[in-house]
């Protein structure tokens, strides 16, 4: 795993900074200044929410983000750097600002939820370790938060090392599955690293050493009375398994000690639903059952509607790795040029509206109503002006600048979403530790309604901009369309 090497950025970064740099030198200009925005284009798994994950992994590797005296001997061997553009990047560190949300908070397509302030030349160089980051730890949270809710809010251990995408990608899942609801997780490293909760049972392997199943699973009891859970499909789910455990159990149980089962294959409904009556017949009412096997969100959401008498659920590979969703769909784009004080908003403009993007530094404000339920999310500048205001009817447009808008008289609260957090490249302020993230990611799902929040068609959030951005949209695109056309 990379340490906090500046390398790890895409190579036209660099090749785009030593323009920059000739630039600044070649018209003796003062290092060039830019705002940057990361935002999103749809949401993941076809789902109506998504959660921010990864900002102080990202903010951690970005004050440390540095050239090596390796990295710029082999930069020097590539040849495709001038010697003093070289020079320059011996001192490379980030030294500007930036904002970013809650780590935790729920979020949606279209609006910034990390803004960079900063030298062109060092905003472009961190695209790299900001996206990829962000993306990874925003989609595995996001899919733990599904496969959370989709439980009741049960206990969701994450099981998925050794299907993550390297170690790397296993330490980041684990952490990022701890915020968006996991109780736990099977890497041991993560949990030393981020303070999570390590959890497991046993594997085949141990079952299979031993000359019996019930001496396999006597030993481990022996071993860890305080914490069995028996793996009970090594041979014949029903006909051995469930039965040693029951034999087994019953000796802790006359200890005072209370034990598990799991049950990794098969049909679970099923399963867990004789294995439920046969613990129960035995007077063991207080053994739980775990569960694992490929799960996902849509299977345990079937086995929570049909009553499946499941304690607690193991996910692995369909957790760690998003399954079917790749990768979110995260992007970082150049909002506004800055000449001292001077601003000169720019944006990227599309055939297709959904990929114009929006101009200027913004703010995002998240409304509530009167009862704390969330409204929408409105973009507007950050100009201490454009601020939706508590009492104020306000009409709000479709970030698109089509005809679509709302109105909406504001009798709740207006929160900036947007706040600092590094200022000239140092922290500003404290960072939450991992648990007080969690806490928050799932008070703030409480402010959605569940319809959100469902699985299948969900309603679609409002995330709007303000009159002031749109209009600033509308003269930018009717510039940009009437030098064009002249």
């Amino acid at each position: 795993m990379f340490e906090s090497s500046a390398l790890f950025t895409d190579f036209y970064s660099l090749t785009m900074a030593q323009g920059y740099w000739k630039r600044n030198k070649d018209q003796d200009l003062q290092n060039e200044r830019a705002v940057f925005e990361m935002f999103f284009r749809h949401q993941p798994f076809e789902g109506g929410y998504s959660v921010f994950a990864g900002l102080e992994t990202f903010l951690h590797k970005l004050i440390n983000f540095t050239f090596s005296d390796d990295d710029i001997t082999w930069l020097k061997e590539l040849g495709a750097f001038e010697s003093a553009f070289i020079d320059f990047l011996k001192t490379f560190r980030f030294s500007g600002h930036l904002w970013a949300m809650d780590e935790g908070t729920v979020i949606f397509p279209n609006e910034p939820v990390i803004r960079v302030e900063g030298s062109l030349i060092e905003c472009q160089i961190i695209e790299g370790l900001l996206l990829n980051i962000i993306n990874f730890q925003s989609l595995i949270a996001t899919k733990t938060c599904r496969i959370w809710l989709a439980s009741g809010k049960g206990n969701v251990m994450e099981f998925g090392l050794r299907r993550a995408q390297g170690p790397d990608g296993a330490i980041s899942a684990s952490r990022a599955a701890y915020i968006g609801g996991a109780c736990g997780t099977s890497n041991t490293l993560a949990g030393k690293m981020f303070g999570i909760p390590v959890m497991g049972t046993m594997a085949h392997s141990w079952v299979m050493s031993f000359d019996s199943e019930e001496e396999a699973f006597d030993n481990y009891a022996a071993l860890y009375p305080e914490r069995t859970i028996f793996l009970v499909d090594t041979y014949d789910t029903l006909k051995s398994g469930i039965r040693n455990a029951i034999k087994s159990g019953l000796k802790l149980s006359e200890k005072g000690k209370n034990f598990g089962i799991r049950l990794d294959s098969g049909d679970i409904q099923y399963l867990s639903t004789e294995a439920r009556r046969q613990l129960d017949k035995a007077g063991l009412t207080k053994a739980y059952i775990t569960v694992s096997n490929d799960l996902d969100e849509k299977i345990i959401e079937t086995l929570v509607r049909e009553k499946a008498p499941v304690d607690s659920w193991g996910v692995g590979t369909k957790l760690v790795t998003g399954a079917k969703e790749a990768a979110f769909t995260g992007v970082y784009k150049l909002t506004a040029r800055l000449n001292g004080k001077n601003i000169f908003p720019v944006m990227k403009f599309s055939d297709n509206p959904e990929k114009t993007t929006n101009p200027g530094i913004k703010q995002v404000w998240r409304i509530r109503d009167q009862n704390g339920s969330a409204v929408a999310d409105v973009l507007g500048i950050d100009d201490g002006t454009d601020e939706p205001l508590n009492g104020r009817h306000c009409c709000f447009w479709h970030p698109s600048a089509d005809y679509r808008h709302f109105l909406h008289k504001i009798d709740g609260s207006v929160t900036a979403l947007l706040k600092k957090r590094l200022e000239n490249g140092k922290l500003s302020g404290t960072l939450p530790p991992l648990a007080e993230i969690k806490a928050h990611a799932a008070s703030d799902l409480e402010s959605f309604d569940s319809t959100y929040k469902r699985l299948l068609n969900p309603h679609i959030y409002k995330v709007s901009i303000t009159e002031k951005l749109r209009t600033l949209k509308l003269d930018l695109i009717h510039k940009y369309l009437g030098s064009r056309e002249n």
